[in-house]
């Protein structure tokens, strides 16, 4: 079995989309026990995230923070070429993060109690993202 996977997550739009039971699956079937998993999202308005998973509303929250603090109507953006919600994904991007590293062990994920991995789309339409996973 490869160390090296392909994960296409399919978004609904904007949000918070856990990844967390896709990706303890894949830790679950490794050949190592234990090691690190890095994953990597191949695109640049979508970002990944380890963040609160038992209340939806810490993630309601995070989206609305995000789209006050980067609002679409900005009609200073010349990058749009794919629409209003463009440019403004990209920033949400390059304020986040587009890779994550998880520790694991006996074929689990070392993540907090409450802690959960999420695909966080920043474009307002259905996406299909490729997240890479490394078991090493």
């Amino acid at each position: 079995m490869s160390n090296i996977h392909l994960l296409e997550i399919h978004t609904p739009g904007q949000g918070l989309h856990e990844i967390t039971g896709r990706v303890a699956q894949l830790v679950g079937q490794s050949s190592n026990a234990e090691g690190l998993c890095t994953l990597f999202i191949q695109h640049t308005s979508a970002s990944l995230l380890i963040q609160e998973n038992a209340d939806p509303t810490a993630r309601r929250d995070l989206e609305l923070w995000l789209n006050r603090l980067v609002p679409e109507q900005g009609a200073h953006f010349s990058h749009s070429l794919e629409g209003p919600d463009d440019m403004p994904a990209h920033i949400k991007s390059a304020l986040t993060t587009s890779n994550l590293s998880i520790p694991y062990t006996g074929h689990r994920l070392l993540l907090g109690r409450w802690q959960g991995i999420f695909l966080w789309e920043h474009r307002a339409k259905p996406h299909r993202r490729s997240v890479v996973v490394h078991l090493g």
